[in-house]
């Protein structure tokens, strides 16, 4: 079996310019799959409100569903990273509070490391929950978390605030960083800038690795399918298929035949 992967795999892979491969993921059968393909890291992330649970956005996800779906991808993974995300309201109001819930995702959920959305503001966090000996992935750009404030899920394209969030992120002891929404030509900067390995989603190719929704890229999901995701295969059909033969089957009396049942 491969060695699992570590932070400082993935600092050397940055420094060797070998691409990380990282993918959301949000239960025990796809954090199978996901981690027999090779995969470098497994974010569980709270885009599971979306994705699994069928609301609008990501805000109401709670500690308690982070935890379990964590628990379910970490019992998967042999050689994956596994990343819980923190939710909203999980970190943002006190230390302390932010501290214990990025614990919770160690201790009950079997994460190696957490993710929190935010630059400068969330800096001491990220060094708070450090100095703890959490790992912490930082996420700036379009935050969905924000998704208010920014007026929707829109391309941040401010240079100098993003390269100041990163720049700030990276000191406050992040091992690395999700950059989603940025332009190509400014998440550029900001990789050649940083010590830390860079995570793109919507943010070009030259950061130092990639991530996408699972559900996304092999066409599970029926919702709008964002510009930067590639779909590898449309499965969504496939299931429709199947579910529809089986219940042909099913009606015609075809299915149990001799060989699905028992003398």
């Amino acid at each position: 079996m491969a060695a699992t992967v570590t932070i400082p795999r993935l600092w050397d892979m940055k420094a060797k310019q070998e691409k990380i491969v990282a993918v959301t993921a949000y239960d025990f059968a796809f954090g199978q799959l996901a981690d027999a393909a090779g995969i470098d890291m497994i974010l569980v992330g709270d885009s599971l409100g979306m994705v699994v649970q069928g609301r609008s956005n990501t805000l109401p996800v709670t500690m308690d569903e982070m935890i379990y779906h964590t628990g379910m991808v970490a019992r998967a993974a042999r050689r994956a990273m596994v990343i819980g995300d923190m939710p909203f309201m999980a970190y943002q109001a006190e230390t302390a509070e932010a501290i214990r819930n990025a614990g919770r995702f160690i201790k009950e959920g079997g994460a190696a490391a957490v993710k929190l959305e935010g630059g400068v503001s969330v800096s001491p966090m990220i060094q708070a929950i450090s100095a703890a000996g959490i790992p912490v992935q930082a996420h700036i750009g379009l935050t969905p978390q924000s998704v208010h404030q920014m007026g929707g899920y829109r391309v941040q394209r401010d240079e100098e605030r993003l390269v100041e969030d990163a720049l700030n992120v990276d000191q406050a002891g992040a091992f690395s960083v999700v950059l989603e929404g940025i332009p190509t030509d400014i998440a550029t900067k900001i990789t050649q800038q940083l010590k830390i390995p860079t995570i793109g989603i919507g943010a070009g190719p030259a950061c130092d690795g990639q991530i996408l929704v699972l559900h996304d890229l092999l066409g599970l999901s029926q919702r709008h399918v964002p510009k930067f995701v590639k779909q590898y295969r449309q499965l969504a059909v496939e299931v429709r298929n199947g579910l529809g033969e089986y219940a042909e089957d099913v009606r015609s009396s075809s299915f149990p035949a001799s060989e699905h049942c028992y003398e």
